[in-house]
Order: structure tokens, then C-alpha cells, then sequence
């Protein structure tokens, strides 16, 4: 949504898919179509069809990615396309103690999910060479922003300070992740991985605490990772530790991030809730 909002103030017509029935003041002035995963529609084709530029942000799944799966032949033959952007996750570098990545790291991952998610870079990237489509990929850190974010969770009581000695998080507002891709965009440069993520990797229960002094409330307890009742995929955040370089999305797409880290953008979506 936030790329939409960039975009439809140029004159740009933004098409979707959503999983099921949606708050339609949040898709104003969106063409929506309904995809589950397994059920492609002719409006979906015919958007595609159309699209100069075609952004797949669903996860994989262990199957596969259900974009290609269910998609592959019209995006090959869609004749506008310049740019395809694909919604990855850092988690591909595995766990490098804390060390910092960059795009040139190995990828190391060892979860079934980030395993997954290698593989679909590369079919992806793969599609791209074989069709002579640009195919870019977009390495993300945890991604926050208006409605999802810390000060929410604080609100709602499900945030947690979790001690694992050594461990940091890094993140990205969604409002950077936006302009990241529009600069790609502007831009492209087919097979480039990015990584896009901001410039203050810490620890977790750090952004916790600042979520709770801006909000007046006293923090969570502190609770070692060890004895936290974490369910398997929030498990998974914890096991692996590294720092994200993002100086290649600032020297190539000449990036200047609008919160380069957590304070910066948690004091500025305080003033929404």
C-alpha cells in the first residue's frame, strides 16, 4: 500500500490482489481482485497483461511460489513489463553471529521457509534471464509501519522483551521500503539483488523499551529466550543473528532513508494513534 500511495498521486493506475474481503477505504482507487493461491482469475491475467510494472510481495510456500505456479505463462508473455520487483526476506543469510551481510554474502539459510525462498529467487531470476525480463529482488528486513508496528503491539498488549545476549533485529518502515522500490523502478538494473533494511541493527527488547517510554507505559517483563513460550515461526527469528548492509541500495539507487532507525520512525507514526 504504501508503494500504491506513492504512485497514485503521479498518475499511475494500480491494480491488486488481495486473500479475501478488504477495508475498501484502504484500497481506494485500487483495481482489487480476489487470489488465494490456487485459483487464478482472468481479471488477474488481464491485469497482467497491461502492468509495465509487476511487484509479488506473497511469501512461498513449501510447494513453491504460487505466483509462477499459477502465472508464469502470462508474465512471459506480457509485452509492457520493465520492471518485476520480488519481495524477499534477509532470513536467506542464515545466521552469521551478528556479523554483517551484504547482497555478496553467502546464503546460508537452515529453516524449510528461508530454504523455500532461496529457491524462488532463483526461479524467479531464472524467468528473467530465460525471457528477458527485469527481474529484481528486494532482500527485507522486518517491516513496519502505520497499524503494524511496535506502539501497536505495546497497545495491545502482545509485545514481549525477550533477552538473547548478542541478538539484534533489524527493520525497515514501510515508507522507505516504498521509495527503495520506486528508485528501482526509475531505475532497473535486471538480476540486481537489494537488501533493504535500515541503518540501526539492536537488539530486540531495546526497540521495545523505546516503544514503551514514548507510549508512558511501563515495558514488558524481561523474559530470556530460553524460558519464552515462542511459537515455531517466531522461533525462527531468534535463532538467527546479523547485521544488513543497505549501502548498496543508497549507492545504486541513490536511497536517503526517511528513518534510519527505529526512534526516528516510531516517534512519527506516535502522532497517528
Amino acid at each position: 500500500m504504501a508503494l500504491a500511495e506513492r504512485l497514485l498521486p503521479q498518475g499511475w493506475d494500480v491494480s491488486g490482489t488481495v486473500r479475501g474481503e478488504q477495508d475498501e477505504s484502504k484500497t481506494k482507487n485500487i483495481s482489487v481482485c480476489t487470489f488465494d493461491g490456487s485459483h487464478p482469475t482472468p481479471e488477474i491475467s488481464e491485469a497482467i497483461s497491461r502492468a509495465t510494472h509487476l511487484l509479488i510481495t506473497i511469501p512461498p510456500q513449501l510447494s513453491g511460489d504460487v505466483v509462477l505456479e499459477n502465472f508464469a505463462e502470462e508474465i512471459s508473455k506480457a509485452r509492457h513489463l520493465q520492471w518485476i520487483g520480488y519481495i524477499s526476506s534477509t532470513g536467506v543469510y542464515g545466521d552469521t553471529q551478528g556479523e554483517w551481510v551484504d547482497e555478496s554474502s553467502p546464503v546460508l539459510a537452515s529453516t524449510d521457509r528461508n530454504l523455500c525462498r532461496i529457491e524462488v529467487e532463483s526461479a524467479w531470476l531464472k524467468l528473467g534471464q530465460d525471457q528477458d525480463l527485469p527481474v529484481m529482488i528486494f532482500r527485507c528486513v522486518g517491516i513496519y509501519g502505520p497499524g503494524r508496528n511496535l506502539l501497536v503491539s505495546v497497545r495491545q498488549g502482545r509485545a514481549r522483551r525477550i533477552d538473547k545476549p548478542g541478538l539484534v533485529f533489524s527493520r525497515i518502515h514501510s515508507e522507505d521500503l516504498a521509495q527503495t522500490l520506486e528508485a528501482s523502478m526509475k531505475k532497473p538494473q535486471p538480476s540486481a539483488i537489494y537488501n533493504v533494511s535500515d541503518d540501526c541493527p539492536c537488539p530486540p527488547a531495546e526497540a521495545v523499551e523505546y516503544a514503551c517510554s514514548l507510549l508512558g507505559v511501563e515495558p514488558p517483563p524481561l523474559v530470556s529466550y530460553e524460558e519464552a513460550d515462542l511459537s515455531p515461526t517466531a522461533r525462527g527469528f531468534y535463532i538467527t543473528n546479523k547485521r544488513i548492509s543497505n549501502k548498496k541500495i543508497k549507492r545504486e539507487l541513490g536511497v536517503k532513508l526517511r528513518y534510519p532507525d527505529y526512534r526516528s520512525g516510531l516517534r512519527d507514526l506516535l502522532k497517528d494513534l
